[in-house]
Formats: structure tokens, C-alpha cells, sequence
């Protein structure tokens, strides 16, 4: 059997037509940037996240760059960002003329702590965090951090592009967040057909701001207030995103079965299975283990001798980058990110995986020798 890492045309009987039907009519009503759709989506994903405002962009990366310029991050400001993320949310710091300045993650549940939020703002004084939930996880202290930040004056923004779903003690992440973004990208839970991003809010500045920065700083058709850029939310990417998101409980409970039956089926002692802490609900977007760096080579070689796909997500700290270097502000790194980067193995997971294929991965798992 071949058991690909993830497979994202499993679509629901009936979808195909739907989104395809739907995409002709945008067609014949020439609407092809913003329109009707782009609203009709943007209601539906504010209802869905309980949040005050929902606003779609072109990308995920974009949506951290307008979250940032909208809670008023400018040039040469400091930005605390983890050392353990993905490369758009460095990026997007520098994109906007500010300096990113990293902090180590925890070992233990491969996020920032409080702990290393206090030491990151008490060594570098920034304007603004970047925080980051990865793995279809929420990092465990969001809160404390949300209530940190406000005393201290640092504005919060949160990453949450593998996140959408996620839920922090039955409310979901994104209601009570200040700035928040997400990816919809083809591979997320919430994915579009193609690119796509979303920047969420409780405050009407950001949201207002926000909105203007999508569209050229246009605050008139040929008046523009603000400096901003292209990055509207095309109308047949809303349009898929409708129907996905009608779908998506259903496919985070079958990627949520997939990461449970993982956790509690595979016994090799050579993998140690991470899970959420217990206030979050996770929306199962990767399996998550951790294995010596000295036996994963082994395991990955095993992997694909048997059709296994697999992800190393991330597989090195940003800090370590070579982009980094011109960029970088200044670090505090304890060796943990660099060591969860060698450590760090992803089964198979995605929505409607067949229970022959979670089985096929579980038992060649239990059967490798480490």
C-alpha cells in the first residue's frame, strides 16, 4: 500500500459540481475580484470563529504583513516572533520595514511559553509579538500571554494558519483575539483552491485599517489614504471557501480521529506522541512525535521503503536561516528549536483517510527497529 502524506482531492460526494457550478455562474456575472461572494464569505467565516471582524486577503503571508501595519507596527519597530515557525512569518516582519527578533520554544509543547515571552520582552523591549499555533494546536498559555501583553503594552498578533478550528477552553481561538491571521492555502484544513488569507479582530480600527490596506490604501476609488498593496480575496477562491467551510467540522473530525488513532495504537518506544494541552481543542492539521535526532534518519529511510509519506514541520529555527542573517535583530536561543528541528517526525494525516491506510501506517510504525 502507498499512503501518501497528505491527499487534499478528497472532496465530499457532490462538491466537484457544486464549486464548479458555482464558478460558472461567477463567470457569467463578470465577477471575478471582490463582489457579493467575497462578503457572503467573510460573514460566513466571522460566524464560524465567533470573532468581530473577518476580513479575506490574498494569502496567508499578506495577512500577517496587513495585521502588522493595521495595529500600527512601522518601520525599524521590534517584533518578538518564535524561533520554531515558518519562514512567512520572518518575512513578513522585514516585509514591512521592522526587525524580527527571535525567542526559543519549549521542548515539551514546541511553542512559546510565558515564561519565554517575559524574557524575550524584559531583553529586547519590542513594539509587537508575533505568537504562533502550530500543529492544529493553540500554544497552551494564550491566554496568560493575551493578559501579558495587554499590561504591558505590547501589541499581540497570532498566527493562526494552522489553526482555524482550534478551540482554547470550548471558545474558539480567534473570538477574543486582538489581530489574528490564517492561510488558506490548498493544504490547510480550511484551504482554497489556490491562495488565499484571512486577518480577524475585535477592534474596528484594525478592521477598518485593514480593509483599506487590501485595497491600495484606497479610501475612495481614486483616493488612497494609506500606503498599501494588492492583496484582494479573489471571488471563485470565496466562492470555494463557502462550500469548504461548509464541510470543514466533518473533515476536522476525521483528521482529528486520524492523530487520536495514531497516539493510542502505535506503542514504539522510539516515537514519543505529543497532544494538546488539555484546555485546547485541537483540529487534527498534523500528527505530531518526536524521536532522537540520531534515530530519525533511520525512521524517514523506513518511510519510504514502505509508501509512507511523512513531514519534518519545521525542519530548522529561523534564526538559522540564511536569509536571517541580514535581518535578524537579535536572538534568545536556548538550543531547543534547533533540537525539535532534528527530532520532529509527521505521519500521514489528512480529511477521509481510509481506515486500511491508518492502519497500514500504524502497524509498519510498530514494526520498525530502531
Amino acid at each position: 500500500m502507498k499512503v501518501p502524506f497528505i491527499d487534499i482531492l478528497r472532496y465530499e460526494k457532490g462538491f466537484l459540481e457544486t464549486t464548479s457550478a458555482k464558478a460558472c455562474e461567477l463567470l457569467k456575472n463578470g465577477h471575478f475580484v471582490g463582489g457579493p461572494i467575497v462578503g457572503e464569505f467573510e460573514s460566513a467565516i466571522k460566524d464560524y470563529t465567533k470573532t468581530s471582524f473577518a476580513l479575506g486577503c490574498a494569502n496567508g503571508t499578506d495577512a500577517i504583513q496587513l495585521a502588522l501595519r493595521a495595529v500600527g507596527v512601522d518601520k525599524n519597530d521590534k517584533v518578538l516572533i518564535p524561533d520554531m515557525t515558518f519562514w512567512a512569518t520572518f518575512e513578513a516582519v522585514v516585509n514591512v520595514g521592522a526587525v524580527p527578533y527571535t525567542i526559543d520554544v519549549s521542548r515539551e509543547t514546541l511553542h512559546l511559553t510565558l515564561a519565554s515571552v517575559k524574557e524575550g520582552v524584559e531583553k529586547f523591549n519590542p513594539k509587537a509579538i508575533l505568537l504562533v499555533h502550530l500543529y492544529g494546536w493553540a500554544c497552551p498559555e494564550t491566554l496568560e500571554i493575551r493578559n501579558y501583553c495587554k499590561e504591558k503594552n505590547v501589541l499581540l498578533i497570532e498566527d493562526c494558519a494552522q489553526a482555524i478550528g482550534v478551540k482554547i477552553k470550548g471558545e474558539s481561538l480567534l473570538t477574543n483575539s486582538f489581530a489574528a491571521t490564517t492561510s488558506f492555502y490548498p493544504a490547510k484544513v480550511l484551504g482554497a483552491s489556490g491562495d488565499a488569507g484571512g486577518v480577524f479582530t475585535t477592534d474596528k480600527t484594525v478592521a477598518d485599517t485593514t480593509k483599506i490596506l487590501i485595497n491600495h490604501g484606497r479610501t475612495g476609488h481614486y483616493d488612497h489614504g494609506l500606503i498599501g498593496w494588492n492583496s484582494r480575496l479573489g471571488a471563485y477562491e470565496a466562492s470555494f471557501l463557502v462550500e469548504s467551510l461548509k464541510h470543514l467540522d466533518a473533515r476536522l473530525e476525521s483528521r482529528r480521529s486520524v492523530c487520536q488513532q495514531y497516539r493510542e495504537k502505535i506503542k514504539n518506544p522510539a516515537l514519543n506522541f505529543l497532544s494538546p494541552s488539555k484546555d485546547v481543542w485541537e483540529n487534527g492539521y498534523l500528527s505530531v512525535a518526536l524521536m532522537t535526532p540520531e534515530t530519525r534518519p533511520a525512521f524517514i529511510e523506513y518511510l519510504k521503503a514502505n509508501d509512507i509519506g511523512y513531514g519534518t514541520v519545521y525542519p530548522g529555527a529561523m534564526s538559522a536561516q540564511p536569509g536571517a542573517k541580514d535581518h535578524l535583530g537579535g536572538k534568545i536561543s536556548h538550543g531547543h528549536a534547533e533540537w525539535i528541528a532534528k527530532s520532529i517526525i509527521n505521519l500521514p494525516c489528512f480529511a477521509y483517510m481510509k481506515q486500511e491506510e491508518i492502519d497500514y501506517v500504524i502497524n509498519k510504525v510498530n514494526e520498525f527497529k530502531a
